[in-house]
């Protein structure tokens, strides 16, 4: 683990080879002030052949407030998701009561933001308490959100409700809470819609409530709670509710000095965006059951491993600032800087708006990229690349895929960085799939942060994918119904989910047509054989005497075809 204050008084972030280290999220996500490279990246001259060794960087960091004992301090939570099938969710809560409790012994409240529970049987409500109520610490007042979840169990919202103040012991969905002379303002969803429901009703008890507080001491935070978030607020928000949203938003606007939490989105607390200033202070707090991200990259919005990712937040409160600590619970270690926000709270002085950073990303003068030979295929070529630096956090790369003879752009396609992994993979190493056969393509690299500034400067390597995938049958007439044929397909890459599937040569492969008979593939040096025994056929019904059929092989579990061979069946 790299010394923080070491890096700090230096300005300097250590040097290693990426290609021997891996990178644990605090050091990926630690500002580097020493700005190299405004080329181009060098390519290696010889193209590695497979993935590297990456280690992890394990150890767990203290983070204190200068040695000052906050006047208060709770931890923030949200999306447990407790399930009935499993102990999988209830396993991971447990480990994060057990750590938070190491990590802060003297808690004076514990705060859930919804979704105690993934469907809101009870079952799940006593898993979830019994596990909470073994390990909560008794001075720490106990405070629950109803989130969507938290009404999918098939009962009426009136007594999906009833059950969950009835095991929950709040009294009602939304409630006001003092403590140690600070305000928390609990909110609940009023019915189990996705988006959220927020009543008229319910925001004018809000303002009612704020407004107390303020009355009380204007110049103290007011903490404000409730699952789903604000549209057009903190990273994620997209998830959030629209019905009353203004209305919602500008009862919040008039108190600067409010800190509103949300879950729901299952959004990680390492995008620099979890925070936003703007009238007033809005935070997520993750996930403590799976992690979900933004659309459009080619891992996916759940990509693999999510179900790994459990965090939680720390609240410090001090006279004149409140600390928020950002923990991984799944790696025992915190993750990132702690935000810190100054009281009495200031509009003009917020430091966490969304146009707060203006700085690209950049690749260092030593950063290396190749393409790795043995993910290279007939649609597709595999980058390996170090990652970029930011002073916040690189969010994707665009990597675009130019060919080499036409000069144009064949594909260009976003992927995550992977800064939601422990450790962060450095190199970093991605498919790109759906580019044409025995083609040579110039693969070249931007880099994205969190705010959507764009390297200057980019990696770019040339690479060639495979010969296309041939079908070869041992004839191309079937004597009747009856007869096999050996099928011996050629230049297949390794198995990712391929198929071969038999059609009549008039159809159309696709949802609404099924294959008259299918097998996935299964691949020995590039070659994949097998015999055809229309015996095996599903709809036996489609394959007759004097039809024209086809064989086709598709990538992937879709209908993505990559090549074709005819037949006819005659009549014996």
């Amino acid at each position: 683990m790299t010394d923080k204050k070491s890096m700090k008084e230096t300005g300097l972030q250590e040097t290693k080879d990426p290609f021997k280290e891996g990178m644990d999220r605090r050091v990926f996500l630690q500002k580097t002030t020493k700005m190299v490279g405004v080329a181009v990246g060098a390519s290696l001259v010889s193209s590695l052949t497979g993935g590297l060794p990456v280690s992890a960087v394990s150890s767990t960091s203290v983070m204190n407030s200068n040695g000052s004992k906050p006047d208060l301090v709770f931890p923030v939570i949200s999306d447990v998701h407790i399930q009935s099938s499993n102990n999988f969710n209830l396993d991971k809560f447990v480990s994060t009561l057990e750590q938070l409790n190491q990590a802060v012994p003297e808690q004076d409240a514990f705060v859930v933001v919804g979704d105690l529970t993934d469907n809101g049987y009870t079952v799940e409500y006593d898993k979830f308490f019994t596990a909470y109520n073994a390990r909560k610490q008794t001075q720490a007042v106990s405070m629950f959100a109803i989130g969507n979840h938290d009404y999918w169990n098939g009962l009426s919202v009136a007594n999906a409700q009833k059950l969950y103040l009835d095991k929950s012991g709040m009294e009602s969905i939304y409630y006001h809470r003092v403590i140690k002379g600070y305000h928390f303002i609990v909110l609940g969803t009023e019915d189990g819609l996705t988006e959220g429901t927020f009543s008229v009703s319910q925001i004018g008890w809000l303002a009612e409530r704020l407004k107390e507080a303020n009355a009380d001491d204007p110049h103290k935070p007011i903490f404000v709670f409730h699952h789903q978030p604000i549209k057009g607020t903190i990273y994620g928000s997209e998830w959030g509710f629209s019905k009353n949203r203004d209305l919602f938003y500008d009862t919040l606007k008039a108190y600067p000095q409010v800190i509103s939490f949300s879950g729901h989105t299952h959004y990680p607390l390492d995008d620099p965006r979890i925070i936003h200033q703007k009238d007033f202070t809005s935070i997520g707090t993750s996930t403590g059951a799976y992690l979900w991200l933004d659309s459009g990259r080619i891992q996916g919005e759940v990509p693999e491993g999510a179900d790994v990712l459990n965090q939680a937040l720390i609240v410090e409160v001090h006279n004149n600032k409140v600390i928020i600590k950002r923990r991984d619970i799944h790696n025992n270690d915190w993750t990132g800087e702690p935000f810190e926000l100054n009281y009495p709270a200031k509009k003009n002085k917020f430091k966490y708006t969304e146009d707060r950073d203006k700085k690209a990303p950049f690749f260092t003068n030593e950063a290396l990229i190749s393409i790795v030979h043995d993910k290279t295929a007939a649609s597709g070529l595999a980058v390996m690349f170090t990652q970029a630096k930011d002073d916040l956090l690189v969010h994707d790369y665009k990597i675009s895929a130019i060919d080499v003879e036409t000069g144009k752009v064949e594909k260009e396609l976003l992927a995550f960085s992977e800064f939601y992994k422990d450790p962060i993979p450095n190199p970093l190493t991605l498919p790109i799939n759906g580019l044409k056969s025995n083609t040579f393509y110039e693969m070249k690299v931007h880099a994205i942060d969190a705010f959507g500034n764009e390297s200057q400067n980019f990696l770019k390597v040339m690479g060639k994918t495979s010969q296309g995938p041939a079908i070869t049958l041992s004839k191309d007439s079937l004597n009747g119904i009856n007869d096999k044929v050996d099928v011996v397909v050629e230049n297949v890459r390794v198995p990712n989910g391929d198929w071969v599937g038999l059609y009549e040569v008039s159809e159309n492969p696709g949802n609404t047509t099924a294959s008259i008979w299918w097998m996935y593939t299964k691949v020995t040096d590039g070659t994949y054989k097998f015999t055809y025994d229309p015996k095996n056929n599903l709809y036996p019904a489609r394959y007759k005497e004097g039809g024209a059929y086809k064989f086709v092989y598709f990538y992937g579990s879709g209908y993505d075809a990559v090549a074709e061979t005819r037949f006819t069946v005659v009549s014996k």
